[in-house]
């Protein structure tokens, strides 16, 4: 089994900054690539970000510049650094991980955690 846990959403003025933390726990032997994606209200869930197991990381357009994703692989955790907030930033922020098992990719998905960015 393994579960995400989500902490670091909240409300911000926009400008403001907001950091995400996803640690996963559970029958884990490494970790491929680590997300985040984002839900807003009666869209899809969008890519946010994405970083490798080497620390390559791609962003969204809509974040590039903004946001930082990082991992902390010893604690089989990942961040989101979020500066520069802006109202369409509003969502319910998912991680998820991919997880190798017999050369297959397994995904796992953290409960979301909601970030509401308006002054």
């Amino acid at each position: 089994q393994v579960q995400l846990v989500e902490s670091g959403g909240g409300l911000v003025q926009p400008g403001g900054s907001l950091r995400l933390s996803c640690a996963a726990s559970g029958r884990i032997f490494s970790i491929k690539t680590m997300a985040w994606y984002r839900q807003a209200p009666g869209k899809q869930r969008d890519l946010v970000a994405t970083i490798s197991s080497s620390g390559v990381r791609n962003y969204a357009d809509s974040v590039k510049g903004r946001f930082t994703i990082s991992r902390d692989n010893a604690k089989n955790t990942v961040y989101l650094q979020m500066n520069s907030l802006k109202p369409e930033d509003t969502a319910l922020y998912y991680c998820n991980i991919k997880i190798p098992r017999a050369n297959v990719d397994y995904d796992y998905w953290g409960q979301g955690t909601q970030v509401t960015v308006s002054s």
